[in-house]
């Protein structure tokens, strides 16, 4: 059997146990636990026992971990996003240099009043 470079690498166990804990973060069981998290977190925010900031931080965490694979996809087309290599790039728009000041009359006069020693 030969093996050629344009054939996919084979599995490696780092990559299976990524998967494995990708799967166990965003199953059924994490979304049942962050469903209790969020109602017992709601509960207590609402009798007084949890203020505002924690109970926030919850439901933020909740929503970036479920919400994970959006978000990485979406900050993966911002950062692959080129333009068409057909297509020049835009023009930059330079400002033009500020006009210079008109230029003082001469006065022999003007300087120091105290001669220099």
């Amino acid at each position: 059997m030969t093996v050629s470079l344009s054939d996919p690498a084979p599995e490696s166990g780092l990559l299976v146990a990524a998967q494995w804990l990708q799967g166990t973060l965003l199953g059924s069981v994490a979304t049942a636990v962050a469903v209790i998290a969020f109602a017992s977190i709601g509960y207590g925010m609402l009798s007084g026992r949890i203020n505002l900031r924690r109970g926030a931080t919850v439901v933020i965490g909740c929503f970036v971990l479920f919400g994970a694979p959006a978000i990485a996809a979406g900050l993966r087309e911002l950062s692959f996003a080129t333009l068409d290599p057909g297509e020049p790039p835009a023009p930059i728009a330079v400002p033009p240099p500020p006009p210079r000041p008109p230029a003082a009359p001469y006065d022999p006069y003007a300087g120091a009043a105290v001669p220099a020693e």
